[in-house]
């Protein structure tokens, strides 16, 4: 068996930014010394999740952010999916980015979400990150010591294109930073990682901040773990905390054997 612990922080987000970098550091330190070789952060874990803060909270890569991430991956050994934070580039755009590391500390991919949320719910939910974020246009598949794995961020979860080709370059274990709200959460947060399990029979992860009724977004919380069988392994309720869990890998070939998806797509057709 190929057993990997992962750890995803279901964490509090405030407006005070170095707040949340320690609160962040602090968990995966102890999600580390629980035996975690995989630790995830959700999305927008150092600011509130709101279009009119990403601009206010940016920083390039190698900033703040950035160097805590890679420092505690570095002392903790761990492989760090780094939820996701306003990225400025160059030229001032932003990005809604997340960066892994190794256990060495060194930056191994960085995904800047690509589907941008913009959605307007009756009665529910409105938001329009495009008035502040820019998209991002890359496939982000990283190689690890227990193989490859693909990250993507929120939104990006609802475009099978998305996941299937991070599978076709590889991966067996997707990543999703996210940050579903309480419209969107209980309707559609669950059943779309069980369904992207299903597609691409890969583990699917999914990690957000923990619940606060009082926040302008108010996130749905339930971080997740899903089976290449669509079951879900575990889940958190809306309140902050970590799940960590165990994993065998080789369930991901047990399963494409047995169930030969994959192999019976009609290549001569689509």
């Amino acid at each position: 068996m190929t057993i990997l612990t992962a750890a995803l922080i279901q964490m509090p987000v405030t407006g005070d930014k170095a707040h949340n970098l320690r609160t962040a550091r602090a968990w995966i330190a102890e999600c580390a010394a629980q035996g975690a070789t995989l630790v995830m952060l959700p999305e927008m874990f150092c600011c509130p999740y709101a279009s009119s803060a990403f601009p206010q909270y940016a920083e390039p890569a190698g900033g703040p952010t950035w160097q805590m991430l890679a420092e505690a991956a570095g002392e903790n050994r761990v492989v760090l999916v780094g939820g996701s934070l306003p990225e400025r580039d160059e030229v001032g755009r932003i990005f809604n980015t997340c960066f892994i590391f190794d256990p060495q500390g060194r930056q191994i991919g960085r995904h800047r979400k690509m589907h941008l949320f913009d959605i307007d719910v009756t009665g529910g939910q409105r938001f329009k990150e495009s008035d502040t974020l820019s998209p991002g246009s890359e496939v982000t598949v990283v190689d690890t010591d227990f193989g490859r794995l693909g990250v993507a961020i929120c939104y990006d979860l609802r475009f099978p294109e998305l996941a299937r080709l991070m599978v076709l370059q590889g991966a067996k274990l997707l990543a999703y930073p996210g940050a579903f709200n309480m419209t969107t959460g209980p309707a559609h947060w669950e059943i779309l990682f069980r369904t992207r399990a299903l597609d691409n029979q890969v583990f699917m992860l999914g990690c957000a901040p923990a619940r606060d009724e009082t926040a302008g977004y108010v996130s749905y919380g339930h971080s997740l773990a899903v089976s290449p069988w669509g079951r879900v392994i575990n889940q958190l309720g809306p309140e902050a905390g970590c799940l960590l869990l165990e994993m065998d890998l080789d369930e991901v070939e047990r399963v494409r054997r047995e169930l030969p998806v994959l192999q019976h797509r009609r290549r001569d057709v689509y």
